[in-house]
């Protein structure tokens, strides 16, 4: 781990396929370039549907660069994994958030804002803020 400046993002699905298909436009939407820290954990180890507290930790080691990580989960049991995670206190990074955010619009302001290298707090409100994105 190296204090680069830059927030990781880690996106959390019952689906192998969903979560890395969000993190894969997340990054093109952030210019793609190596300064996006983002890490998919979907699904089960057995690449299953469900959510594996192992790929979550593995994937917020990943993108853990000393600035904090930033985990959006789509729902149930992977919000519950990511609280578990946090309780236990010494499986994720430290400085890693449970950031509550709609998952896909959450994941793209996310990434693009920890891109620019803003800080933690900066991404978590950048994602939150997505909750008040309105379609009409």
């Amino acid at each position: 781990m190296s204090d680069d400046g830059r927030v990781g993002i880690v996106l959390v699905s019952h689906s192998a396929e969903v979560a890395a298909s969000v993190a894969e436009l997340t990054r093109a939407l952030a210019g793609g370039g190596a300064g996006v820290l983002v890490a998919a954990a979907g699904g089960t180890a057995d690449g299953g549907f469900g959510t594996s507290s192992e790929l979550v930790a593995t994937a917020a080691a990943a993108v853990d660069r000393g600035a904090g990580v930033a985990v959006l989960t789509d729902l149930g049991s992977a919000v519950l994994t990511v609280k578990a995670l946090l309780a236990e206190g010494d499986e994720l990074p430290p400085d890693t958030r449970l950031v509550d955010a709609p998952f896909l619009e959450g994941a793209v302001a996310a990434v693009v804002t920890a891109a620019t290298g803003a800080d933690l707090p900066t991404v978590e409100a950048a994602a939150m803020e997505a909750y008040t994105y309105r379609k009409t």
